[in-house]
């Protein structure tokens, strides 16, 4: 392994040890969880107050779902500072964003299965963003809800998609490991090879198994002082089609993408664009071909990454409220600025960008 690779790197072991405590309480929870309008509800509120030690288990998944999509965030940031989707590791990153996709997917079902008021209605405004999509978009929402509104069919198709995808997953895992043994970790300098390497154990199992302390710590304060945190007070209310909440709005880790859906006048076009927004990720090995990686020296791409991650986050205040007046404005900025980076940015630093010397690959 590089020898100098930094708490960046500890979130690929964090991601691996959080899937294995989400799979193990997602098969429990599994057990006494009822996949039907009438009964979902009911048979959650059961496991938080009448399964032994249910409540601690569901308090761990639904935490760990958070905490799962904060780490996978950093570690996408961190490729993206240091340059870990070019040659050769493009595969690597490839697969890395099609884990994304998956468990982005497998969030989305589960957040419906409790049947809560944002559930019933998370589903139903993907069922009429997916809707806009012309020419399928009436089979695709049929096909989703199973019917004209989110319903028994809907929780039995979401029920079995968030099973599968757990364990599918995991398989895409195994790839993406195997991939990153054969094309080699990268290293915060960028430089191929690197200047020092050592052993994996025992300094990066020990740097890891330090990382996972301070990360269990905190997890375990979340579950135990402040599990109301990661969870939505509305949603502790059965799903009613009668009533639909004054703010309807997905879990933090979608704002982002919610605040794009909002910002474009078109549900079609705010469809594409938010789509779009992770799309353009796996096009950035061939977006920015620079023999520099790290962003470290690179002044105009580092600028251009402060910028995504202002865009990305104020995009997800956008998508806390409701998209009109100056909170539309804000939102058709922070797009524009999130395309940017990947449109004009990349491009543009891969030609013209004066680097420094220390960056470029071969240098000691």
């Amino acid at each position: 392994m590089p020898a100098n690779l930094n708490w960046l790197w500890n979130f690929g072991a964090i991601l691996t040890v959080v899937l294995m405590v989400m799979l193990a309480t997602g098969l429990f929870l599994a057990i006494h969880y009822t996949p039907s309008a009438a009964d979902a509800f009911a048979s959650v509120e059961a496991i938080d107050r009448q399964v032994p030690s249910g409540w601690l288990l569901r308090s761990i998944h639904m935490t760990g779902a958070s905490l799962f999509m904060a780490a996978l965030y950093i570690h996408l940031f961190r490729g993206l500072y240091y340059g870990s989707y070019k040659q050769p590791r493009e595969l690597l990153w490839i697969t890395g964003l099609v884990l994304l996709c998956m468990v982005m997917l497998t969030a989305f079902a589960g957040y419906v299965l409790p049947w809560g008021q944002m559930s019933y209605w998370g589903a139903d405004v993907v069922g009429k963003a997916v809707g806009a999509v012309p020419g399928i978009g009436g089979w695709l929402e049929h096909f989703l809800q199973g019917g004209d509104a989110p319903g028994d069919v809907s929780l039995h198709r979401l029920f079995i998609l968030h099973f599968f995808m757990a364990f599918a997953v995991l398989g895409v895992v195994v790839v993406h490991v195997a991939v990153l043994h054969v094309a080699g970790s990268g290293n915060p300098k960028g430089i191929e090879p690197p200047a020092a390497t050592v052993p994996f154990h025992p300094y990066y199992s020990a740097k890891d198994a330090a990382g996972l302390v301070l990360f269990i710590t905190v997890f375990a304060v979340l579950v135990f002082f402040f599990p109301a945190i990661v969870a939505e007070p509305e949603n502790y209310r059965p799903a009613n089609p009668m009533h639909t909440p004054a703010d309807i709005e997905p879990e933090w880790y979608f704002l982002p993408f919610y605040g794009i859906l909002q910002s474009v006048p078109s549900k079609f076009g705010g469809l594409v664009v938010s789509v779009g927004a992770i799309g353009l990720l796996f096009l950035a090995p061939w977006l920015d071909t620079s023999p520099v990686r790290s962003a470290r020296y690179r002044p105009v791409y580092r600028l251009g990454i402060v910028g995504l991650v202002v865009a990305f986050v104020t995009l997800g205040l956008v998508g806390r409220h409701h998209a009109e007046g100056i909170w539309m404005i804000v939102g058709r900025i922070a797009t524009l600025v999130y395309y940017g980076h990947f449109l004009l940015v990349m491009p543009w630093s891969t030609r013209r960008e004066r680097t420094l010397p220390a960056g470029v690959e071969g240098t000691p």
